[in-house]
């Protein structure tokens, strides 16, 4: 299971998969990462990016379907992924079981940094 934490908040999500989404600050695309538990930590399984512009090319590899770039990444299984909130942007948005709801439904607002990672099994 996914969970997030916010200080001393712990928010489980009560999924082992969901889309990590946001819209870029400066090109307003829409990015989607899908992410799922595992036992070394959160396995990346897909990106995707809806355009492309400031930082957001898509790699080498990566497929065009219907005006939306998609791949898989290579990357490790990660222990925890550190999010941040600007307050220049809409919120993170979670995906799961395709039903989205801003990061807000889950942590307060104000919280930030956010710290995603599996929930500890104790």
């Amino acid at each position: 299971m996914i969970c997030l934490l916010a200080g001393s908040t712990i928010a489980p999500l009560m999924a082992g998969a969901i889309t990590l989404a946001w819209t870029h600050s400066v090109e307003k695309i829409v990015w989607e990462e899908d992410w799922r538990s595992v036992p070394a930590g959160l396995e990346l399984v897909e990106a995707r990016v809806r355009g492309s512009g400031a930082g957001m090319e898509p790699p080498p590899g990566a497929t065009l379907v219907k005006g939306v770039w998609s791949w898989k990444p290579s990357l490790p299984p990660q222990v925890q992924v550190v999010m941040r909130r600007s307050g220049a942007t809409a919120d993170w948005r979670i995906c799961i079981a395709g039903q989205c709801r801003p990061m807000e439904a889950y942590v307060s607002p104000e919280a930030d940094p956010i710290v995603m990672k599996v929930c500890d099994k104790s």
